[in-house]
């Protein structure tokens, strides 16, 4: 550990500047050779809360981030290596202020940097983000007259991640790069959330673009802003050769320099619909990988951190759409994941925080206690040993013997040969009852644990329904009120995948009048356990007979006397009011001990018409009153 404190003199000038005053403790850090310290600017932010990106290419360092202390002038530079220092033209809007980036992805000629910003080419009332993919040419060495030290490729074209006929998901918080596979080429895996907050939540996505289709818009027409209308529209002009903004080799000419001052954004857009659309989460890193199931077919592997520090896992089913295997919450406090790095040497993913980092398994197969629990999780990393009857990470595919079942997730046929832990149908034999004990004057709650949240849960009553007049579902659970006709078997059915499973089974008795035993249920073993209880006063039968009369008659008579004397104030109003009328208007006549008005006008003159409606009072009182203050 080295001491690297401010000087007090950095610190007067951080809290003029409106930062806070705190500093770095506790900081191990290598020891930094002077010869190598270096200028920081345009490769790091000023402030942490900046989003920024970096990416070390052939010693060539590319990083987007703000070049300011206010936050306020976004940058693309490449320092280090032997290629001259290169940025983005600061004078020109090539970047709205507030660009926010938060990838950058080498390709073989370019460099991609994802980010977000308001977008200036849509006039709409309010502000409008957008996500933005830019690219620029490894080999760009920056223009000779024009465009000295500055990008001459620099191109930017629009994200687009929306469902049909919906708001678009337009603000994207990360990006990484999933290689060619044997069946699909490279494509760009990004989670995305919401401008706009719909039913009260916000809401992520996660869209994958081909990285061809990322090369084509950059092929495509520009965009140019009109000086008299300010209006962006397609530019229609004749093309020079070499194309503006292609990786060419040598330098441009000072007519497609000047050509690409103003044409740095495409006309087209790169567009995807979502594969995983999650209401009520914000996503904030991914990490993606390619697993081999037990068949060999490769299938691509999610993993998502939210806003809240969960992480999510995610398998890319053959019809392009994600469904969850897992979600983990990695912390106790809630707090944004950082960033993700997959380390598939050590089976694990990398969690970062701001309180450190986490080490997570790539795969919890031993949670899944059964076949058909690993069956229908439909994780490509886990299958079923029958022999050993656990279910077990797949570290090699080809173990024809294991059960797994990734199309269609069904254990009915993959279990069927071996002990399924259990049943597919809802009347079949459980595989151990809990038997439970009715306690007079009580409510019984009998728990339905969700193993799935991917599952639909219902409850059944021996082969037919739960009684609904002495029964209730709440929060998943059965609450049964002792009467005649409940006791006997009580299941909570799961449904998933269009397979039917008990959860739980339960056997209800009394201790008065126990049930005979039903002779189906013969030899399954049984376990009495205590179930939650609701005390009930006076009675659990005494409540349900319980009469309302009294409680009609004593409302009755509170209801009566409420109207009793709303009718005697609504008939004595207007007399009191043409009382205190009479009292203004015969100010000609006060008594010898009464003072006068203090207003010299003289008095009104009694009103011709004799209003008796309350209403009418109230106004010419309010009017008198008026006249006389």
């Amino acid at each position: 550990m080295i001491p690297w404190p401010a000087s007090e003199r950095k610190k007067r000038e951080c809290a003029l500047k409106k930062k806070s005053n705190e500093e770095l403790r506790d900081s191990y850090l290598l020891p930094i050779l002077e010869e190598k310290v270096m200028e920081g600017k345009g490769q790091s932010p000023f402030d942490p809360a900046h989003n920024h990106t970096a990416v070390l290419v052939d010693g060539m360092l590319y990083s987007g981030t703000m070049n300011n202390f206010l936050g306020s002038e976004p940058i693309l530079m490449r320092t280090l290596g032997s290629q001259p220092v290169l940025k983005t033209d600061t004078f020109l809007p090539w970047l709205h202020a507030d660009a926010s980036f938060v990838a950058a992805i080498p390709s073989t000629q370019v460099v991609y940097f994802f980010f977000e910003e308001t977008a200036s080419e849509f006039d709409f009332f309010e502000k409008l983000r957008t996500s933005r993919v830019a690219q620029v040419c490894k080999n760009d060495v920056g223009g000779e007259k024009l465009l000295q030290r500055k990008w001459t490729t620099f191109l930017k074209a629009q994200l687009l991640c929306a469902q049909p006929g919906q708001l678009p998901f337009n603000i994207i918080r990360h990006a990484v790069l999933l290689p060619a596979g044997s069946s699909t080429g490279p494509r760009i895996y990004a989670v995305f959330t919401s401008q706009w907050q719909v039913g009260g939540t916000r809401s992520s996505a996660v869209c994958a673009f081909s990285l061809s289709d990322i090369e084509n818009v950059f092929k495509g027409k520009y965009k140019e802003l009109n000086k008299e209308t300010s209006r962006w529209t397609t530019y229609r002009g004749v093309e020079t050769n070499p194309r503006p903004g292609s990786c060419s080799v040598g330098p441009s000419s000072d007519k497609v320099l000047t050509f690409m001052k103003d044409h740095f954004l495409m006309d087209g857009q790169v567009v995807e619909t979502p594969l995983l659309v999650k209401s009520g989460v914000e996503y904030t890193q991914l990490a993606v990988e390619t697993a081999q199931d037990l068949d060999g077919h490769s299938h691509v592997v999610m993993y998502l951190g939210t806003s809240t520090g969960s992480l999510h896992k995610a398998v890319v089913s053959r019809d392009n759409r994600a469904y969850l295997v897992e979600e983990i919450q990695l912390f106790t406090d809630p707090e944004p994941v950082r960033n993700l790095q997959l380390a598939p040497s050590q089976g694990a993913v990398f969690v970062g925080f701001s309180g450190g980092v986490q080490r997570v398994p790539r795969a919890n197969c031993s949670v899944y206690e059964t076949c058909v629990d690993c069956v229908l999780a439909r994780d490509p990393h886990c299958a079923w040993n029958p022999e050993s009857r656990v279910c077990c990470l797949l570290s090699t595919p080809n173990l024809k013997h294991w059960k797994q079942d990734m199309e269609r997730g069904n254990p009915e046929w993959a279990c069927a040969k071996g002990p399924m832990g259990r049943s597919h149908r809802p009347q079949s034999r459980p595989q151990i009852i809990k038997e439970v004990l009715v306690v007079p004057n009580s409510i019984l709650e009998l728990p339905c644990p969700h193993l799935s949240a991917l599952a639909s849960y219902r409850w059944s009553h021996g082969t037919g329904k739960i009684p609904e007049a002495s029964s209730a579902v709440y929060n998943g659970s059965l609450l049964l009120l002792p009467q005649d006709g409940v006791g006997g078997l009580y299941q909570c059915i799961a449904t998933e995948n269009g397979f039917s499973y008990p959860v739980v089974s339960y056997w209800v008795d009394s201790q008065d009048q126990p049930l005979a035993m039903d002779p189906e249920l013969a030899g399954i073993p049984r376990e009495r356990v205590q179930v939650p209880l609701t005390r009930v006063g006076g009675g659990a039968a005494m409540a349900a007979q319980r009469s309302y009369w009294p409680h009609f008659l004593v409302v009755t008579i509170l209801l009566a006397l409420v109207l009793s004397g709303a009718l005697i104030i609504l008939l004595t109003a207007p007399l009191g009011a043409l009382r205190a009328r009479g009292k203004v208007q015969g100010c000609g006549t006060l008594p010898s001990g009464d003072k006068a008005p203090l207003s010299r006008q003289p008095c009104l003159e009694p009103q011709k018409e004799s209003r008796t409606s309350a209403t009418n009072v109230d106004a010419d009182n309010n009017h008198l009153g008026t006249d006389t203050a």
